[in-house]
Order: C-alpha cells, then sequence, then structure tokens
C-alpha cells in the first residue's frame, strides 16, 4: 500500500491528495501542515468580506475527511525545531512538498525599513488572524496610507482599510483587529501602479467592490489614464482588462464626491523612496513613468511625492528554501521535472512539489488544480518503484516518537466549535483564533 505525505494543506495540498486518493484505490494520504488549522491562503489569506471564495473550504473539507486522508496539524517540517526533509522521507514511500511562496516580493528602495513601512501580507495574515502574526500598530496615527501595487491583494488590502465597522462585524475576522481597523482614522488611500491601468493584475470584480463602499470616494486622474496607449480605444484588450478600463473610465468622468473617506487609482509612478518624518514613514516618492513601447515603462525623470504614515507593499509573493530541498533563487521554486523534484539536475526518488513552490506565485485557487494533478500523475507513475522502500506501518507512530504530536482532525473541529463559542459571545458569527495558545488550547481540549 502506498503511503504519501503532503506537506501543506492548502488549496494545492489538498489537490494533490484529492487527486491521490481519485486515481488510486488504496494510497493513503497524511497531509501535514505547520499550523494546527487546515486550508492555507483559503484561510489566511482571503479577506474575511469575501464569503463566496472562503466558502471554498468546503471543497477542501470534504478531501481532509476523506477515509484514506488524515489531517496532521502542527508538524513542522525542516527549520529549527522541524523535522528534517530526510527524515520525512524514510517515513513515507513519497513526500509532496506544497509549502506556497511565503514571503513577499521587496521595493529595494531605500527607507523601506522604516516603520510604517509594511508587506501587504504582514497586513494580510494580522486582520486574518494568523497565530504569527502580531498587532504591529498598522493603523495607528495613520491618515493616509499608500498601497504600492494593482493586483487583487492591493484592492483586499485598500478595500479593508476603509472598511466601517459595521461591515466587517458580520466576518470572521478577530475581535481586536475588528475593534482597531473600526477606530482607524484612515481618510485617503492611494493605490499605485508603475504601469497603466490595461496591465493592471485585479480583476474586474474586485475592482468594482471599491464603488459599492459606504461613504468612500474612488478618483482616478483622467490624465494618468490616457498615458495608456490602451485606454482610448480598448476594445483590443483581454475582456478582464477591457472591463477594469470601462470602470475606470467611469470613475474618471465622475464629479468629485463629498464622502468621508476616499481611495485614489494610480498609475505610471514607480516608488523610488520612502521619506521619513519623525523617525517614520511620512511619504512615498514617486518617479512619473512612461510607456515604452515594447510593454513596459521607463522613467521621465519627474518625480511626486505622496503623504502616507502606513505604506503596504503588494508586489508580488516569493518562495522561500526549505532547508533540506534543492532551491532556484532566480525563480524562488523548487526545480523540478513534471512535479518530480530535481537534485543537480537528475530526478530525486520520492519527492515532489505542487503550487507555488512549483510553479511560482502565479495564477488563481483554480490553478492549482491541474497543477496538482500532473504531480499526482507523476507520482502514481512511479508507484512501483516507490513502493519497495519500507516505511513504517503508521508514520504517526514514528512522528509521536520524535517527539512530534500533530493535531488530529478532531483537534481542529474543537478550534471550530471554540470559534463559533468565542462568536457567540461577542454576538457576532464565527471568530477566529487569533494566537498560538488560543488554538493549541482549544485543539486540546477533546
Amino acid at each position: 500500500m502506498l503511503r504519501v505525505a503532503v506537506v501543506g494543506s492548502g488549496p494545492s495540498g489538498c489537490y494533490t491528495a484529492q487527486n491521490l486518493v481519485q486515481l488510486d484505490p488504496e494510497v493513503r494520504v497524511d497531509v501535514l501542515d505547520r499550523l494546527p488549522c487546515p486550508y492555507g491562503l483559503v484561510r489566511y489569506g482571503v479577506a474575511p468580506d469575501h464569503e463566496k471564495i472562503k466558502s471554498l473550504q468546503g471543497n477542501l473539507r470534504t478531501v481532509l475527511e476523506h477515509d484514506r486522508v488524515r489531517f496532521l496539524g502542527g508538524v513542522r517540517i525542516g527549520g529549527p525545531g522541524g523535522l528534517p526533509v530526510e527524515r520525512l522521507r524514510t517515513l513515507y514511500h513519497a513526500v509532496v512538498y506544497c509549502v506556497g511562496a511565503a514571503t513577499d516580493r521587496r521595493l529595494g528602495i531605500p527607507g523601506e525599513e522604516l516603520p510604517g513601512s509594511w508587506s501587504a501580507t504582514e497586513f494580510v495574515s494580522w486582520y486574518s488572524a494568523h497565530p504569527d502574526a502580531a498587532d504591529a500598530g498598522f493603523v495607528r496615527d495613520v491618515r493616509s496610507a499608500v498601497v504600492i501595487g494593482v493586483g487583487n491583494v492591493a484592492v483586499d488590502v485598500t478595500r479593508m482599510l476603509v472598511r466601517g465597522a459595521g461591515e466587517l462585524r458580520p466576518t470572521d475576522m478577530p475581535q481586536a483587529a475588528l475593534d482597531t481597523l473600526a477606530t482607524s482614522g484612515v481618510t485617503e488611500v492611494d493605490m499605485v501602479g508603475r504601469r497603466g491601468p490595461s496591465q493592471a493584475r485585479f480583476t474586474t470584480k474586485e475592482l468594482r467592490e471599491l464603488g459599492g463602499l459606504p461613504d468612500t470616494e474612488v478618483a482616478v486622474d483622467p490624465g494618468e489614464l490616457a498615458l495608456d496607449p490602451a485606454y482610448a480605444d480598448p476594445s483590443a484588450l483581454p475582456a478582464v482588462q477591457r472591463r477594469n478600463v470601462e470602470a475606470l473610465r467611469g470613475w474618471a468622468a465622475a464629479p468629485p464626491g463629498q464622502a468621508e473617506r476616499r481611495i485614489r487609482l494610480r498609475f505610471f509612478l514607480r516608488p523610488v523612496e520612502l521619506l521619513a518624518d519623525g523617525g517614520r514613514v511620512g511619504a512615498v516618492r514617486f518617479e512619473r513613468t512612461e510607456p515604452d513601447g515594447r510593454g513596459g515603462v521607463r522613467g521621465t525623470g519627474r518625480y511626486e511625492d505622496v503623504a502616507a504614515q502606513l505604506v503596504l507593499r503588494s508586489v508580488g509573493y516569493r518562495g522561500v528554501p526549505l532547508e533540506g530541498l534543492p532551491f532556484d533563487t532566480t525563480s524562488g521554486t523548487v526545480p523540478h521535472r513534471e512535479g518530480r523534484v530535481l537534485r543537480d539536475g537528475v530526478t530525486s526518488s520520492g519527492e515532489y512539489v505542487a503550487g507555488w513552490i512549483k510553479r511560482g506565485p502565479t495564477g488563481v485557487i483554480g490553478t492549482n488544480r491541474p497543477c496538482a494533478k500532473e504531480t499526482a500523475t507523476s507520482l502514481l507513475a512511479d508507484a512501483p518503484a516507490l513502493v519497495r522502500q519500507e516505511v513504517p506501518r503508521d508514520p504517526l507512530v514514528a512522528l509521536r516518537a520524535a517527539g512530534i504530536e500533530p493535531v488530529p482532525w478532531t483537534g481542529w473541529l474543537a478550534i471550530e466549535r471554540a470559534e463559533a463559542e468565542l462568536g457567540a459571545r461577542l454576538g457576532r458569527s464565527v471568530v477566529k483564533l487569533a494566537d498560538w495558545d488560543a488554538l493549541l488550547g482549544a485543539a486540546h481540549s477533546t
């Protein structure tokens, strides 16, 4: 009987497990995660007010409740205190790493380390109750914020900065984050891209949500839009980009309003420096850019300073090395061939990758399905050779012998109950537990 470990319980890990049990009637899959909670970025990356996307947890739950799939939370692989990759490999016939892209790309400009400058992921982790996140005072004494990037994550954090308490209360946002955002003094948010609107990566549905926020005005400078060669006639653009331009055109044509809060969508501005004021961020210096005729932009030598006490960079994710696995520092991925890990260009027996650590941080949640299927197909093609390796009858016994006591599925169900009970006490629906002690305490209360 083939035994497989899948490291990571986000969409790529769950889809890998799903493909394995669908394609092989006997395989047993353990889905390991560093956290005591499953679902990865669906739990800790999707905005709390996006209930439809968060409902994907139901699909992933079905996978993890399959009778040949076992969830083992709280298991750290690699790094200090973690089970070494080499040791994990001896416990299973095959291991599939679905560890995502855990860090953000940096801007690489002066002032990026100033207090008040954060990655969007750090901000998202805080309001999504990730147990590694801390209340870093993101919005304390902040009146104006700059979000650098024009993708869906940038739209999410922009929206959350101006959401009111009444709109956030029905979500599962942790109470401390809700209280902080509800009393925030943020009234101005600039979301800025270095290229034009036809190159922006947000989807039209996400973009239009900004226009539906109560007491919030969306402003667009028609002069900036006009710098984009595709703006005058967007008919040749792909459908999403065409609809984006049409939405932006509508806002640009609207007269100024008297809303309490304002979101400005800016284009053709490249950040070159974060400027300090009193020891923290006070403004962002941008260079005006222009199309270079080859799909990119070039600097013009003209600069503009935009006031901000908070800067969130949202310019993409990047994979990080996992100790014991090969890593391509250029692409931020593990070298592979059809999901099979390559060590010095040679296929490494029994080691596989899927998801962002395999292909880079591209695509949407559904993109993980064909990616996972390719890896699962490769693994099962190798199965006749893999099963010749001797492995423990039950790897869980070996994990416990190594001093690791995983959080089982029943522990996760106990966390769910605790979050429902917390929500009831607070007069809300489900409210996430936001720290390790609370999560583990709930998990072990069964």
